[in-house]
């Protein structure tokens, strides 16, 4: 005696789809029912407030600003050149791991944490030595370059 072909499983999958296409339809029936066809053009408009919030009122003339396109930047502000003085810097080896070739130097006058890689130590250093260096910007943000220990 055969067994029936249909599973269990094969009939709940029959089911869900049957669902699933059961509530599209019911779906796109109500949309048709909701559609605003026949509206004229100032009910379908929306303004957008001060805030960014759409509103159906119009924005109050008076409030307008008017701004100049001279005065409007597109893309990131380029950044200046730092003065010659500002170049070379001093600060304090805060961390270095000799095994892993790379530690952390707090600039004495900005109090900023940079990175700095044992490639770029013109002598070799370790936690707490003053050292003079720059910075370059470099893919993953400011790092130390010719690091030199002072004294």
């Amino acid at each position: 005696m055969a067994s029936s072909q249909e599973t269990f499983s094969k009939k709940e999958r029959e089911k869900k789809r049957l669902k699933k296409k059961k509530d599209k339809e019911e779906k796109k029936e109500e949309r048709q029912a909701n559609s605003k066809k026949g509206q004229s053009l100032d009910e379908m408009i929306a303004y957008v407030d001060e805030n960014g919030n759409l509103t159906s009122t119009p924005p109050d003339p008076r409030k307008k600003k008017i701004v100049k396109s001279e005065d409007i930047q597109l893309g990131a502000s380029k950044q200046e050149d730092a003065e010659p003085a500002e170049i070379i810097r001093e600060g304090v080896i805060t961390f270095f791991n000799e095994q892993k070739g790379y530690g952390f130097i707090r600039d004495l006058k900005s109090q900023e944490s940079i990175f700095v890689h044992i490639n770029e130590l013109a002598t070799p250093v370790k936690e707490n030595d003053k050292v003079t260096f720059e910075i370059e910007i470099r893919q993953k943000g400011p790092s130390a370059v010719a690091v030199k220990k002072m004294g």
